[in-house]
């Protein structure tokens, strides 16, 4: 029992970061109502989190190569640990948004030394297994997080999704100090400072281009302008990290198909599994009228079906080809959005849900324990821990750029109802909506309208639930097949590809 102490420690610490991705969505109807904030700052409440987690994944690790994986994973904990007290704490929605932020540079720091701890403390079969069980652990992270939180706002506050993480932390940081061990002494190496600000810049200008044409309109000069600058800003990065000696990234990677595809798999998991929760749980609560508790067990067959694969296939990893394995996880979790997109219809309530979650757990269960692994055997052993590192980094810029993309999708389809409706200020009304507002917009309007004021909010918002779950859909499956084609064994992927990694590398592969 004692040798699988290391495995737990690392999972306490990727079950806190990933369930603080999700837990938040239940909770954002209660947020908006108690700090008195807008659509645009409900979606900074999880971009801000998943940003700076997806933008420093990185770049901590170069900084954990400094100091010491151990270190790091433990100074990470501590970071997370204190601002969620004052995540719990804040006063208002800049306050949170701020803490958020911080709370994702802790989760990087953990992050980044996830699979360098893993992989020093287990060889072998045993390290399949551990991947297998962490992979259960991350896929149903995100997924339980809205039951977790739903429990926590209805039955004390919301602010005890970030409170409860005080325990945890201590209890992560007692064991790191007795059961981890760093295989490797800190290394010299300069850390790519203006690589990992040249690429932040180009997320976050990306990320609040979408979320200021959403909250503004598609028509704003301003939202163009933040969208126009992200191509800049790439390229700016492009062109650090072709003239440093230790870039974040090495761009020569870019050019191995294998590698690539375990990018785009990364991305469009969490982006099609997870982004379209928001705004399925905003409808539940603030439109159909379920509790945070009811709304978050809906997500319940995802979590139970992503854990249970994700365990059950962790001791066949071992050699296993990883292509067809995440491909066909990535199929069925873009099945299950489109068949939660064609059930969702009209004056459909939760259970139309239920059919297109299973299909989503059961691929991210099949999914979610192979992408750090594939991506370490797909590029040469010395860039094993800059491949992991990128794979997480796809992963959690997938789930802040979802939420902004299909947070568009949601209020546009449902503007265009409202306006069929003849509803006056139908965008206005649209973003209310969407944010977790309609009992507020029914409370304001005049006693005459309100029924067919209504009427027209549950058909607007059941359509765009349709759309951002039929948009996740068909994202996933044209995901799903650029994998099939671009990550294959080395005689399928051309000669000129890398060769994948036997056991013993995989033993060696530094992280």
């Amino acid at each position: 029992m004692r040798k699988w102490l290391p495995l737990l420690t690392v999972c306490l610490g990727t079950f806190m970061l990933l369930i603080d991705v999700t837990i938040v969505n239940v909770a954002l109807p209660d947020m908006a109502t108690d700090l008195q904030t807008s659509f645009a700052s409900l979606q900074w409440v999880v971009d801000a989190y998943a940003l700076v987690l997806a933008a420093l994944v990185l770049g901590t690790g170069s900084i954990a190569d400094l100091v010491g994986h151990r270190r790091a994973y433990i100074a990470g904990l501590g970071l997370f640990a204190v601002s969620s007290l004052v995540c719990g704490l804040a006063p208002n929605a800049g306050a949170l948004v701020a803490a958020r932020a911080v709370q994702g540079l802790g989760a990087a720091a953990m992050f980044a030394t996830t699979f360098a701890l893993l992989n020093s403390s287990y060889h072998g079969r045993d390290r399949g297994t551990a991947y297998g069980i962490w992979g259960a652990v991350a896929g149903a992270s995100a997924a339980v997080g809205p039951i977790v939180g739903g429990l926590l706002t209805e039955g004390v506050s919301w602010r005890w999704i970030f409170f409860v993480n005080l325990p945890v932390s201590l209890v992560a940081i007692a064991l790191c100090v007795v059961v981890l061990r760093d295989s490797h002494a800190p290394v010299r190496a300069r850390v790519d400072v203006p690589g990992i600000v040249a690429f932040t810049a180009a997320a976050a200008s990306l990320t609040y281009g979408l979320i200021e044409a959403n909250e503004n309109g598609w028509g704003e000069v301003g939202s163009w302008g933040w969208l126009v600058a992200t191509p800049v800003l790439l390229a700016v990065f492009v062109a650090v990290e072709l003239r440093t000696r230790a870039p974040m990234l090495d761009l020569s990677l870019l050019r191995n198909g294998p590698f690539v595809g375990v990018l785009l798999a990364g991305m469009f998991v969490t982006l099609c599994a997870f982004a379209s929760f928001t705004y399925t749980t905003i409808w539940l609560q603030s439109v159909v009228g379920l509790s945070p508790i009811e709304s978050g067990l809906v997500g319940l067959p995802l979590s139970l079906a992503s854990f249970g694969v994700s365990a059950a296939i962790g001791r066949f990893l071992h050699g296993t080809r990883p292509g067809p394995i995440i491909g066909g996880g990535l199929l069925l979790i873009g099945l299950g959005g489109l068949l939660g997109g064609m059930l969702v219809h009209g004056s459909a309530t939760w259970p139309a849900l239920l059919p297109g979650f299973f299909l989503v757990g059961v691929g991210v269960g099949l999914a979610t324990p192979t992408l750090s692994s594939a991506a370490m055997s797909a590029v040469p052993v010395q860039r094993g821990g800059m491949a992991a590192g990128a794979v997480n980094t796809a992963r959690q810029l997938g789930f802040a750029l979802g939420i902004a993309g299909l947070g568009s999708v949601f209020a546009a389809r449902s503007a265009h109802v409202l306006a069929d409706h003849r509803v006056p200020a139908s965008d206005a009304v649209s973003r209310a909506v969407s944010g977790g507002q309609a009992h507020g917009v029914l409370a304001q309007a005049p006693a005459a309208v309100r029924g067919a004021l209504d009427d027209a909010i549950h058909a607007a918002s059941v359509q765009g639930v349709q759309w951002t779950l039929l948009v996740s859909g068909v994202l996933g499956v044209l995901a799903a097949l650029a994998v099939f084609v671009l990550v294959r064994p080395p005689a399928e992927a051309g000669r000129h590809e890398p060769a994948a990694l036997g056991a013993d590398e995989l033993d060696a592969a530094p992280a």
